[in-house]
C-alpha cells in the first residue's frame, strides 16, 4: 500500500495537477467570453443602431497599467525574496543548535537560496524596467487622467 501511495502522490502532483489547472483556467476564460458573447447579442437584440464597440470596451476586461505590473513585481519580489531570507535564518539557527538530519538541513539552505534568488530576479526586473519604461508610464498616466470625466 505504501509503494501505491509513493507512486501515486508524485504522478498525481506532476501530471494531474497541472493539467487540472491548465483545464481550469481554460474554462473559466471560455465562460468570461461566452458571458460577454451573451451580453453583446442581447443587447443588439433589444437595440440593433447601439454602438458595439463601445459596449465591448465596457464589458471587457480592464488592462493592468504598467505602473499596477510594476508594482505587482515589486510585491512579489518582496515576499519572495523575505521568504527565502527567513528559510536560510531558519537553516541557521538549526544548524547552530543541531539535532536535524544533515540532508534535511541542505534541502532548507537549497530553498532558501532558490527563494531569495528568485525575489531578487524579481526586484532586479522591477528596478530595470522602472528605469527603461518611465516614458511609457508617464504617458499611459497622462493619457488616463484625460480620459477621466
Amino acid at each position: 500500500m505504501h509503494i501505491l501511495v509513493a507512486i501515486l502522490v508524485p504522478i498525481a502532483c506532476g501530471c494531474v495537477l497541472p493539467i487540472m489547472i491548465v483545464w481550469l483556467s481554460i474554462r473559466e476564460s471560455m465562460n468570461k467570453t461566452n458571458q460577454r458573447t451573451k451580453i453583446v447579442l442581447a443587447a443588439i437584440e433589444k437595440n440593433p443602431d447601439m454602438d458595439i464597440e463601445e459596449l465591448m470596451e465596457k464589458i471587457s476586461p480592464k488592462k493592468k497599467l504598467l505602473k499596477e505590473k510594476l508594482l505587482s513585481k515589486l510585491l512579489w519580489g518582496s515576499i519572495i525574496a523575505l521568504l527565502g531570507i527567513s528559510f536560510l535564518v531558519y537553516g541557521l539557527l538549526v544548524d547552530y543548535r543541531g539535532g536535524m538530519d544533515t540532508n534535511d538541513l541542505i534541502r532548507i539552505y537549497f530553498a532558501g537560496g532558490i527563494l531569495l534568488a528568485v525575489g531578487i530576479a524579481f526586484l532586479v526586473n522591477y528596478r530595470l524596467s522602472k528605469k527603461m519604461l518611465a516614458k511609457e508610464i508617464e504617458a499611459e498616466e497622462k493619457r488616463v487622467i484625460s480620459q477621466q470625466p
